[in-house]
Protein backbone atom coordinates (compact mmCIF):
# COMPACT_ATOMS: atom_id res chain seq x y z
CA UNK A 1 0.00 0.00 0.00
CA UNK A 2 1.48 3.23 -0.94
CA UNK A 3 0.57 6.58 0.85
CA UNK A 4 1.46 9.80 -0.14
CA UNK A 5 1.09 13.04 1.29
CA UNK A 6 -2.37 14.89 1.12
CA UNK A 7 -1.13 18.31 -0.32
CA UNK A 8 1.23 19.34 -3.01
CA UNK A 9 3.42 21.29 -0.87
CA UNK A 10 6.63 19.83 -0.80
CA UNK A 11 8.71 21.15 2.21
CA UNK A 12 5.28 19.27 4.74
CA UNK A 13 6.90 16.02 6.07
CA UNK A 14 5.60 13.44 7.74
CA UNK A 15 6.08 10.30 9.35
CA UNK A 16 4.88 6.67 8.38
CA UNK A 17 5.55 3.88 10.09
CA UNK A 18 5.44 0.22 8.94
CA UNK A 19 4.56 -2.15 12.06
CA UNK A 20 3.32 -5.77 13.11
CA UNK A 21 5.47 -8.63 14.20
CA UNK A 22 8.13 -11.21 12.56
CA UNK A 23 6.83 -12.71 9.28
CA UNK A 24 4.68 -10.43 8.58
CA UNK A 25 6.29 -8.40 5.81
CA UNK A 26 7.65 -5.37 7.23
CA UNK A 27 10.84 -5.12 5.58
CA UNK A 28 9.91 -5.97 2.30
CA UNK A 29 7.14 -3.21 2.43
CA UNK A 30 9.73 -0.93 3.62
CA UNK A 31 11.72 -2.08 0.53
CA UNK A 32 8.68 -1.54 -2.12
CA UNK A 33 8.10 1.96 -0.77
CA UNK A 34 12.26 2.83 -0.99
CA UNK A 35 12.11 1.66 -4.76
CA UNK A 36 8.79 3.75 -5.89
CA UNK A 37 10.50 6.38 -4.61
CA UNK A 38 13.74 5.93 -6.53
CA UNK A 39 11.95 4.90 -9.42
CA UNK A 40 10.19 9.01 -8.81
CA UNK A 41 14.01 10.37 -8.84
CA UNK A 42 13.54 10.72 -4.98
CA UNK A 43 16.51 10.97 -3.07
CA UNK A 44 16.58 8.75 0.01
CA UNK A 45 19.23 7.33 2.84
CA UNK A 46 18.31 4.35 4.29
CA UNK A 47 19.48 3.35 8.09
CA UNK A 48 19.34 0.30 10.09
CA UNK A 49 20.67 -0.50 14.05
CA UNK A 50 24.10 -1.90 13.68
CA UNK A 51 23.32 -4.31 16.20
CA UNK A 52 20.91 -6.15 13.75
CA UNK A 53 23.34 -8.02 11.74
CA UNK A 54 21.36 -11.14 10.64
CA UNK A 55 21.26 -11.20 7.20
CA UNK A 56 23.67 -8.72 6.53
CA UNK A 57 26.14 -6.13 8.25
CA UNK A 58 24.72 -3.24 5.91
CA UNK A 59 21.80 -3.79 4.22
CA UNK A 60 18.14 -4.10 4.98
CA UNK A 61 16.73 -7.67 4.05
CA UNK A 62 13.28 -9.10 4.04
CA UNK A 63 12.70 -12.86 4.70
CA UNK A 64 12.05 -13.53 0.73
CA UNK A 65 15.91 -11.77 0.29
CA UNK A 66 15.06 -8.49 -1.43
CA UNK A 67 17.73 -6.21 -0.14
CA UNK A 68 18.94 -2.79 0.04
CA UNK A 69 22.13 -0.82 1.15
CA UNK A 70 21.77 0.55 4.32
CA UNK A 71 23.78 2.85 6.52
CA UNK A 72 23.77 0.74 10.41
CA UNK A 73 24.25 3.36 12.98
CA UNK A 74 24.20 3.11 17.28
CA UNK A 75 23.03 6.33 17.87
CA UNK A 76 19.93 7.37 15.86
CA UNK A 77 21.23 11.51 15.93
CA UNK A 78 24.07 9.90 13.25
CA UNK A 79 20.82 10.74 11.23
CA UNK A 80 20.26 14.25 11.25
CA UNK A 81 24.01 14.16 9.60
CA UNK A 82 23.55 15.17 5.52
CA UNK A 83 20.21 14.74 5.20
CA UNK A 84 19.93 18.63 4.08
CA UNK A 85 19.27 17.60 0.16
CA UNK A 86 17.16 14.37 0.71
CA UNK A 87 13.52 14.13 0.21
CA UNK A 88 13.44 10.49 2.19
CA UNK A 89 14.33 8.79 5.01
CA UNK A 90 14.10 4.86 5.84
CA UNK A 91 14.72 3.45 8.92
CA UNK A 92 14.61 -0.35 9.66
CA UNK A 93 14.00 -2.68 12.68
CA UNK A 94 13.08 1.04 14.38
CA UNK A 95 12.49 -0.82 17.99
CA UNK A 96 16.07 -1.71 18.50
CA UNK A 97 16.99 1.74 18.81
CA UNK A 98 16.93 3.84 21.88
CA UNK A 99 13.99 6.41 23.01
CA UNK A 100 16.63 8.96 21.39
CA UNK A 101 14.79 7.89 17.79
CA UNK A 102 11.31 9.64 18.35
CA UNK A 103 13.38 13.25 18.90
CA UNK A 104 15.39 12.33 15.70
CA UNK A 105 12.34 11.20 13.48
CA UNK A 106 10.04 14.09 14.36
CA UNK A 107 12.75 16.46 13.94
CA UNK A 108 13.44 15.19 10.53
CA UNK A 109 9.98 15.10 9.55
CA UNK A 110 9.72 19.37 11.05
CA UNK A 111 12.47 19.40 8.05
CA UNK A 112 10.47 18.35 5.73
CA UNK A 113 11.12 14.93 5.15
CA UNK A 114 8.94 12.12 4.27
CA UNK A 115 10.01 9.41 7.44
CA UNK A 116 9.50 5.66 6.67
CA UNK A 117 10.31 3.66 9.81
CA UNK A 118 9.71 0.23 9.98
CA UNK A 119 9.58 -2.70 13.08
CA UNK A 120 7.95 -4.90 15.51
CA UNK A 121 5.53 -3.22 17.57
CA UNK A 122 5.48 -6.17 20.57
CA UNK A 123 8.09 -8.31 21.93
CA UNK A 124 8.17 -11.68 22.31
CA UNK A 125 6.04 -11.28 25.87
CA UNK A 126 3.34 -9.37 23.57
CA UNK A 127 4.62 -6.08 24.94
CA UNK A 128 5.21 -2.39 23.49
CA UNK A 129 8.73 -2.66 22.15
CA UNK A 130 11.64 0.05 22.56
CA UNK A 131 9.91 3.58 21.25
CA UNK A 132 7.69 1.81 18.84
CA UNK A 133 4.74 2.92 20.79
CA UNK A 134 5.80 6.50 20.91
CA UNK A 135 6.56 6.26 17.39
CA UNK A 136 2.57 5.25 16.90
CA UNK A 137 1.64 8.32 18.87
CA UNK A 138 3.08 10.91 16.90
CA UNK A 139 2.79 9.12 12.81
CA UNK A 140 0.75 10.66 10.51
CA UNK A 141 0.47 7.22 9.01
CA UNK A 142 0.48 3.75 10.19
CA UNK A 143 0.09 0.23 8.73
CA UNK A 144 -0.08 -2.82 10.23
CA UNK A 145 0.75 -6.06 8.62
CA UNK A 146 0.25 -9.48 10.41
CA UNK A 147 1.90 -12.88 9.02
CA UNK A 148 0.33 -16.28 9.22
CA UNK A 149 -0.30 -18.37 12.58
CA UNK A 150 1.94 -21.53 12.15
CA UNK A 151 -0.20 -23.67 14.20
CA UNK A 152 -3.40 -22.66 12.83
CA UNK A 153 -2.96 -20.11 10.11
CA UNK A 154 -5.25 -17.46 11.42
CA UNK A 155 -4.15 -14.05 10.67
CA UNK A 156 -0.91 -13.61 13.40
CA UNK A 157 0.44 -10.58 14.95
CA UNK A 158 2.22 -12.30 17.75
CA UNK A 159 5.98 -13.37 17.83
CA UNK A 160 6.60 -16.45 19.62
CA UNK A 161 9.60 -17.35 21.03
CA UNK A 162 10.92 -20.60 20.83
CA UNK A 163 13.64 -20.52 22.69
CA UNK A 164 13.92 -20.09 26.58
CA UNK A 165 15.77 -16.58 27.01
CA UNK A 166 13.85 -13.25 29.42
CA UNK A 167 16.18 -11.11 27.48
CA UNK A 168 13.95 -8.62 25.34
CA UNK A 169 16.34 -8.62 22.47
CA UNK A 170 17.39 -12.07 20.85
CA UNK A 171 18.24 -11.89 17.40
CA UNK A 172 16.99 -14.56 15.56
CA UNK A 173 15.02 -15.76 12.40
CA UNK A 174 12.47 -19.11 12.28
CA UNK A 175 14.89 -20.90 14.30
CA UNK A 176 13.87 -18.52 17.39
CA UNK A 177 10.30 -17.39 16.58
CA UNK A 178 7.59 -18.17 14.41
CA UNK A 179 4.39 -15.96 13.78
CA UNK A 180 1.30 -16.68 16.17
CA UNK A 181 -2.46 -16.14 16.14
CA UNK A 182 -3.53 -14.21 19.31
CA UNK A 183 -5.33 -17.67 20.55
CA UNK A 184 -2.11 -19.46 19.74
CA UNK A 185 -0.04 -16.88 21.41
CA UNK A 186 -1.77 -17.36 24.86
CA UNK A 187 -2.08 -21.11 25.33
Amino acid sequence: MAIESKTNNHHVGWIEIICGGMFSGKSKELINRIKTAEAAQQKVAIFKPAVDTRYHADKIVSHDAAALDAKPINDAKMMLEGTEDLHIIAIDEVQFFSQDIIQVVEQLANAGKRVIVAGLDMDYEGKPFGPMPSLLSVANYITKLHALCVLCGAEASYSYRKITSKDQVVLGEKDKYEARCRNCFNS
